[in-house]
């Protein structure tokens, strides 16, 4: 049982240590593959979306703050990608602005506005 403990533990820090591709929220990026896409999966298309531009270009859009990943796959079934994927806000040109508990983020390019916020789901 302790050995088992101690490889879940081992698991989880090399997942946590594992590089991410990063997307920022409503942005796009563009994957360009050395082989033909057959299939794409996306783990939560809540955070983010796939769009395929042509049989090797993919791209990625940010939709939500989070995790998730990108599995493409070729016509034979074998993994192309296989990535996690961050999607996070532009930090550059932002300001928070703290109001006792509430926080709010503005995007300044070049005017300051309330950054659009993503209704959370109940439950």
């Amino acid at each position: 049982m302790a050995v088992a403990a101690v490889a879940l533990a081992a698991a989880g820090a090399a997942a946590a240590d594992e590089p991410m591709m990063r997307v920022y929220m409503d942005h796009a990026r563009v994957l360009r593959l050395d082989r033909p896409v057959s299939k794409v999966i996306i783990g939560n298309a809540e955070v983010a979306d796939a769009t395929v531009a042509d049989a090797r270009t993919i791209v990625l859009t940010g939709r939500s703050f989070g995790t998730t990943n990108l599995v493409l796959l070729d016509a034979d079934g074998n993994a192309i990608v296989d990535e996690r994927i961050l999607v996070s806000i532009d930090e550059g040109n932002t300001v928070r602005v703290f109001r006792q508990t509430d926080r709010s983020v503005l995007s300044c390019t070049p005017n300051c506005e309330e950054h659009a916020t993503r209704a959370a789901s109940g439950g």
